[in-house]
């Protein structure tokens, strides 16, 4: 847990209520993100949109439904990165910079390899590497490897380079070729997504590039000041409500005024919709890019987790407990959650009467016509797997709190 991180000269003698109050809000923050990730990742595996390639963001194929199915979960990966920034500054806490950025570097390197390894026979269910897949765990990894260096940074330095990253990278999208080579791959790692032709039938697609999440990582360890405040709940919330609130309408002011210089809002781009203006022009309006984060997709994102955790540290109750017992093993479950999501899918294949070896849920060009589920039951598939994540989770939470292993903080 956070507030195990904050040593006694930071605040948690004088204040231990507030400690703990900030530190629940957080981790119920990052509960949620984690059930909100398995509802996306449950519709990967079994929706028969999904497997059938369909993107539910558009607009000409897509519904309502399905569209904020997916649309909902764009909080996940920026929340789950900038939390992780989070947790960094708290560590920075009782740790001096040099154990953490040792401790950075080799989480990240963990992470990377898991990545490589067993989360990439989750996803595929073979360890073939005909293809693989960099995610968001390979993106967390390495970020945590380039912020080791970076927190020797004055902390004003260190948030011009957070905000020059957030807000300027997408600068560099005119440079979107990407050969097929060596620069090229570096190149993808660090800005532009692209999948790469190994030879031999071998491919390696990089889904998230390091630079913006790099961004995001860094302001949310900045964020952690926040908590580093002296003062009562009342003056944090009120911080956090300008700083969600001020996300949110940069975010309005940006958009309208890019739809506008791009004439999108003369009602032409909704010809190739499935619905009517009024409909269209508000999916186009949240309708931002997450490969990589756009500006706009990170203030669409970030300001409403900034806005939950102004409200959220009075949150009571055995749900709100529950919920949090996800956002305090995070890797633990985010490993069983594909595991799991890919079992089941698995014995939905079997009932449909197809072989498991020719479904390949990250290429849908190879999943036959009609294989999976409609969205109805596949939130009752996520459900499930809620329901099904709690007991393990919980029994790591325990033993976490009751164990001072090393490696503990790896997993």
């Amino acid at each position: 847990m956070l507030y195990q991180t904050l040593p006694p000269q930071a605040g948690a003698m004088q204040h231990p209520a507030l400690v703990k109050q900030r530190v629940q809000s957080i981790d119920l923050l990052r509960g949620l993100v984690m059930i909100l990730m398995a509802l996306d990742h449950t519709r990967d595996f079994t929706h028969v949109g999904a497997l059938a390639g369909q993107n539910p963001l558009e607009l000409s194929t897509t519904s309502t439904w399905l569209f904020f199915t997916r649309w909902i979960t764009h909080i996940c990966a920026p929340s789950f990165v900038f939390l992780s920034g989070t947790s960094a500054f708290f560590m920075s806490q009782r740790k001096t910079k040099q154990e953490l950025s040792i401790f950075l570097v080799t989480r990240g390197l963990w992470l990377i390899f898991l990545e490589l390894t067993i989360l990439a026979f989750a996803w595929g269910g073979v360890i073939a590497y005909n293809l693989l897949v960099l995610n968001v765990i390979w993106v967390l990894g390495l970020c945590m490897i380039l912020l080791a260096p970076l927190i020797y940074l004055p902390k004003k330095v260190l948030f011009v380079i957070g905000m020059l990253l957030v807000f300027g990278h997408n600068f560099l999208d005119r440079y979107n070729y990407v050969p097929n080579n060596a620069a090229g791959f570096l190149w993808s790692v660090l800005h532009e997504p692209h999948s790469f032709d190994l030879g031999g039938g071998h491919t390696i697609r990089v889904v998230y590039a390091a630079l913006p999440w790099l961004g995001i990582m860094i302001m949310g360890y900045l964020f952690g000041l926040v908590y580093q405040r002296e003062g009562d709940n009342a003056s944090r919330k009120k911080i956090l409500i300008l700083l969600g609130t001020g996300c949110i309408l940069l975010f309005i002011v940006l958009r309208f005024a890019m739809l506008l210089w791009s004439g999108k809002l003369n009602g032409a781009a909704h010809q190739e919709s499935a619905f009517g203006a009024t409909t269209s022009s508000i999916l186009l309006f949240i309708k931002t890019n997450k490969y990589p984060p756009s500006v706009l997709f990170t203030l669409m994102t970030i300001g409403p987790a900034l806005l939950f955790l102004a409200f959220a540290e009075n949150i009571r109750g055995r749900f709100a407990d529950a919920i949090t017992v996800f956002g305090r093993v995070p890797l633990f479950y985010y490993i069983l959650h594909l595991f799991l999501i890919h079992g089941i899918a698995w014995i939905i294949f079997a009932a449909q009467g197809y072989s498991i070896r020719n479904v390949d849920v990250r290429m849908p060009q190879t999943v036959p016509d009609g294989v999976g589920v409609s969205l109805g039951w596949m939130y009752a598939i996520w459900l499930l797997v809620i329901f099904l994540l709690y007991w393990p989770c919980k029994w790591y939470n325990e033993y976490k709190s009751t164990h001072k292993d090393w490696w503990l903080s790896y997993l």
